[in-house]
């Protein structure tokens, strides 16, 4: 890193300026402290002008190439760009000495994010992957309640990702090909995975049932995946586009009582229709009407349980934590061995599906 004084803002080069740079990390970044958006990669003239608007102050090229040119002046880079750019662009920041987060999923197997977390050890750089979903809401309430004891032991774990996008959008998240790491169970499946392991620890057996189910569509867009944990716990996770009724985003089941919540954390919503952390609006709270419900014996729809505080979102602290962990002051806050991990369920996942097999770990 060029300058470890805290008074120095850490300059950032962004690749890739779609949904993922445009709506999460352009803006994570230029509202966390330390931080400043230095350059951003993209070759495309409307989103060059979009960044011009948004972020004045930092420059645009059109290639990684123009970038790597940088790297001199650079603290950290980001990659948002298409999964299959990845590995490539992760190795390139890494072989520069150049600290790098990486958008999940970090890699399409398990094998190359432990090569990429090997590099990083070997050249003593920074890596870290960005998995946002540690930081909802509805996840962070629930650390909240495991923590406090209050559901007892746990027996299963249901988390759903749906949605109803009965349409195709087009574009290499829907493609086949397997070099493009499209689909579902990549993509909203490295959020709900992730989670399983982070609450409940590795898991040993994988079960999923991955289909294509509208028309025209190449890649998974409905998604199941049951994990068997060591601990002992059973996790079910949905992934879909093509769910016309919504179930609850989780639902956590104990020997004292269980946990309902519905609806998706609301900070990807607002920072689509460009609210801000640290703006006027407190960030990442929700209406005490979508907090979940804690109890048993009945259903949450019918009146059951105790409405539970839903703790704010909070996506600035992975920047947060980020910023720290370069400036010397704390750990990596998703490591790529982390990652690597996630990646052994979903490519058990994948090889479930296709075979009609339970994977064992």
């Amino acid at each position: 890193m060029n300058d470890t004084a805290s008074a120095t803002p850490l300059r950032v080069g962004l690749i890739g300026y779609g949904l993922a740079g445009s709506v999460f990390h352009a803006p994570l970044v230029t509202a966390t402290d330390g931080l400043v958006l230095d350059t951003v990669v993209t070759s495309d003239p409307a989103r060059r002008a979009q960044v011009a608007e948004a972020h004045p102050d930092a420059r645009t090229v059109a290639t990684a190439a123009e970038l790597w040119e940088r790297t001199p002046a650079l603290d950290l880079v980001v990659i948002a760009s298409p999964n299959k750019t990845h590995v490539p662009l992760a190795k390139a920041a890494l072989d520069a000495g150049v600290p790098v987060v990486v958008d999940k999923p970090l890699a399409a197997t398990a094998a190359e994010a432990r090569e990429l977390a090997d590099l990083a050890d070997r050249t003593g750089t920074f890596l870290s992957v960005f998995q946002n979903r540690r930081w909802d809401n509805d996840f962070l309430t629930l650390r909240r309640l495991l923590a406090e004891g209050e559901l007892g032991e746990v027996q299963r774990f249901e988390s759903r990702f749906e949605r109803w996008r009965p349409q195709l959008k087009g574009g290499w998240r829907e493609s086949g090909a397997p070099e493009e790491i499209g689909g579902l169970l990549y993509d909203l499946g490295s959020h709900v995975v992730d989670q399983a392991l982070v609450l409940f620890g590795p898991a040993v057996r994988v079960y999923a049932e991955a289909d294509v189910r509208r028309p025209g569509a190449e890649a998974d867009d409905d998604t199941f995946i049951a994990l068997t944990h060591a601990s002992g716990v059973r996790s079910h996770l949905y992934v879909s586009a093509t769910t016309a009724q919504l179930g609850p985003r989780l639902r956590v089941l104990g020997s004292r009582a269980g946990y309902v919540k519905y609806g998706l954390d609301p900070q990807e919503a607002a920072l689509r229709e460009g609210l801000r952390p640290g703006g006027e609006h407190p960030w990442g709270e929700e209406p005490e009407h979508m907090w979940g419900r804690l109890g048993s014996g009945e259903s949450p729809l019918t009146g059951g349980g105790t409405p539970v505080p839903t703790e704010p979102g909070d996506y600035p602290a992975y920047y947060a934590a980020v910023a720290a962990a370069l400036r010397g002051s704390g750990p990596a806050p998703v490591t790529a061995r982390e990652a690597a991990d996630c990646l052994a369920v979903l490519e058990a996942a994948r090889r479930s599906s296709r075979e009609g097999v339970t994977v064992t770990l």
